[in-house]
């Protein structure tokens, strides 16, 4: 099996993405630990299986790989089916070459036997591990072992190391950018051990096989070690979420809690020497966790239709301008928000945009030829729904194709704002049933915001957006 890399916008019809279902670690979060795992609260892992992601991986198989779901619904759902179909480890297991499962490309690099004891040795040192758990991890098949390196649990249900939760972010872990794969420097220790696993399977994985000139890794400049104590903005960390090839010729780029300056400015030198774009607007946002990256702020629906946070639109922008005195006693570098633009030819020549609403309008026109663009708030900008929603991931769609876009069925003032401008909802479990019965197509849905069950996914603050990476668009 072999793959291509195609990305050029955000909202083309999507043909293959990486991702991946919550494993066992996702049950061992505990609350002491949890926010140091990037989690706000410890989640179900039955309901977030069963009653939410299922119902995800359903969707995308209809939309992307319909043969392997169409006609057997009943089938998977059984419960005497226990859930075979979505377990990457059981011989059951969907094998979609379009709705990929990252524990399956995992499970399958650990085939070969060099690629495997360089991982259970790198792994090992990096989470401190005894020579006597280097010889344990040593006897477990490949399956095995990349649900334990996930997971951290050993085959006698003992955890060995921490759970890598996150993963299933799999935005985070790399973005495509045209047919080239940029790969994370994650901001979190957290993190650390997705980055390493990403490498494995993004440089050895048949599927990517010929494309290993393509990807790009940053590098840091200057030891860390050499670096003064508040050296943030000198650190070289990049995560997936702040980044958007959002037209064949334009990338975003955050600078974020996670993504640092120096990252941003170094991805752009790259990608404007490698000509793959022929601009870059780099978009610094309050360094706070309530946003977190960029697509936790802003993510396209159309060409010409935005859902975005009301707190970055040109009217807040001009309400938040205080007098002079004011801005220099109380701005604080690390809250303000900058939006400035750069192009390949003329890089000293650039240009500034006073909000991020005002962007989205000049993308909508100059990128997309449309006459402008229609903004649609989380919260329908209503106090305090905006930050309620924005909290809950309202801003992070996933476009499965122009117009149809996946949301969490908790955001109502944002779902509300969508049907008023014209949006049909619908929820998750009635379209797929509606898909199975045949009574509709995925041809005939547009503008269509499905509403996905979110009661423990909205826990792990990320939304679809963040589920998902995409590989190929069309």
């Amino acid at each position: 099996m072999n793959t291509l890399l195609n990305i050029t916008s955000e909202i083309d019809t999507l043909q293959k993405l990486l991702v991946h279902s919550p494993d066992n670690g996702l049950g061992k979060v505990v609350p002491s630990k949890a926010q140091d795992w990037l989690f706000e609260d410890i989640v179900h892992l039955d309901t977030i299986r069963r009653g939410e992601y299922d119902h995800y991986i359903k969707l995308l198989l209809y939309f992307l790989d319909p043969q392997k779901i169409r006609g057997r619904v009943k089938e998977i759902d059984h419960p005497k089916a226990n859930r075979t179909f979505y377990q990457p480890g059981h011989h059951q297991f969907h094998k979609s070459e379009k709705v990929i499962e990252l524990q399956w490309l995992l499970a399958e690099v650990l085939v070969d036997d060099n690629l495997r004891s360089q991982m259970i040795a790198s792994v090992c040192a990096l989470e401190g591990c005894t020579h006597a758990t280097k010889q344990i991890l040593s006897t477990y098949t490949a399956v095995e072992l990349a649900s334990c390196l996930l997971s951290g649990m050993g085959n006698d249900k003992s955890i060995l190391f921490a759970p890598i939760p996150n993963f299933i972010f799999t935005r985070d872990i790399g973005i495509v950018v045209k047919d080239h794969l940029v790969l994370n420097k994650p901001a979190k220790i957290a993190r650390h051990r997705e980055a390493l696993l990403a490498q494995y399977i993004f440089f050895y994985h048949p599927i990517f096989s010929g494309f290993s000139g393509n990807i790009i890794e940053l590098h840091q400049n200057r030891p860390a070690f050499l670096m003064p104590e508040d050296h943030h903005d000198s650190m070289i960390t990049l995560e997936g979420g702040d980044v958007m090839m959002i037209a064949p010729e334009h990338l975003i780029i955050g600078i974020s809690e996670r993504t640092t300056a120096a990252a941003a400015v170094q991805l752009t030198e790259i990608v404007f020497k490698k000509n793959l774009v022929n601009k870059v607007t780099l978009l610094k946002i309050p360094r706070k966790r309530d946003f977190m990256h960029i697509d936790t702020i802003f993510t396209q629906v159309k060409k010409d239709v935005w859902v975005m946070m009301g707190l970055f639109s040109e009217e807040m922008k001009t309400q938040n301008k205080g007098t002079y005195i004011e801005s220099l006693i109380l701005d604080k570098p690390e809250e303000a928000t900058s939006i400035t633009q750069f192009t390949k030819d003329k890089p000293h020549q650039p240009v500034k945009f006073s909000s991020l609403e005002a962007l989205l309008h000049d993308i909508s026109i100059n990128d997309f030829g449309c006459t402008g663009a229609k903004i649609i708030f989380s919260g329908n900008d209503e106090y305090p729904y905006s930050a309620r929603e924005q909290w809950t991931d309202s801003c992070n769609l996933l476009a499965l194709k122009e117009g149809v876009v996946l949301s969490y069925d908790r955001n109502d003032k944002t779902n509300g704002a969508f049907e008023h401008a014209g949006f049909r909802l619908v929820k998750v479990q009635d379209l797929i049933e509606d898909l199975e019965a045949g009574v509709i197509t995925v041809e005939d849905i547009h503008d269509t915001v499905i509403l996905m069950p979110s009661a423990e996914l909205s826990r792990a603050r990320g939304g679809f957006h963040c589920m998902s990476m995409p590989l190929e668009r069309r």
